[in-house]
């Protein structure tokens, strides 16, 4: 009789998010704790490492002063920017049975609030869009090079869709995948 091999853990690897708010502008949105969750853990469900294990995450909702700060220092550009991502590490060690940190997804809310008027969206589906994106970098994802694009905007998009929310790389008059996925 054969050997069987070894055994796969079917547990699923969980993701605990802190979400901190820095910046008041964010009050009178339509961003709630919930809606960050939802969009981080879809975005972490579709891309996760197999085999289980605890993971963590911070999402800070700052302003365009601190986003520009952190452009500066982190990326060099004295300019504030929508989203950006900051890995804790190689992201899938866990140690001790403790939550593995992946690292942390800032958004600017200026920039966030004018970019969804700017396009004709909701506030919601623009940052659940920011999120999945951080989230994916955070993971590994990466858009460097076109074929990574390519990927990355495709892998956005199906995660866009099981949450509601229309491909925001459609051309105008194509039918948006969030639709069609319904």
């Amino acid at each position: 009789m054969a050997e069987p091999g070894p055994s796969r853990s079917n547990k699923e690897a969980q993701l605990d998010i802190e979400v901190i708010r820095h910046a008041e502008v964010w009050d009178g949105s339509s961003v709630t704790d919930a809606m960050l969750s939802g969009a981080a853990n879809a975005a972490f469900s579709a891309a996760s490492p197999t085999g289980g294990g605890s993971y963590e995450i911070t999402i800070l909702l700052t302003d365009d002063r601190e986003m520009r700060e952190l452009n500066r220092l982190w990326r060099g550009k004295d300019s504030s920017t929508n989203v950006l991502s900051f890995p804790a590490g190689e992201p899938f060690d866990t140690v001790n049975c403790e939550a593995a940190p992946l690292g942390d997804v800032v958004l600017a809310a200026e920039t966030v609030l004018a970019e969804a008027s700017q396009q004709g969206i909701s506030i919601a589906d623009h940052v659940s869009h920011l999120v999945v994106h951080g989230v994916l970098h955070l993971l590994g994802h990466d858009h460097e090079r076109d074929e990574d694009a390519e990927a990355m905007e495709t892998l956005e998009t199906e995660i866009l869709a099981s949450l509601g929310v229309a491909d925001p790389y459609a051309e105008a008059g194509d039918a948006p995948l969030a639709e069609l996925a319904r």
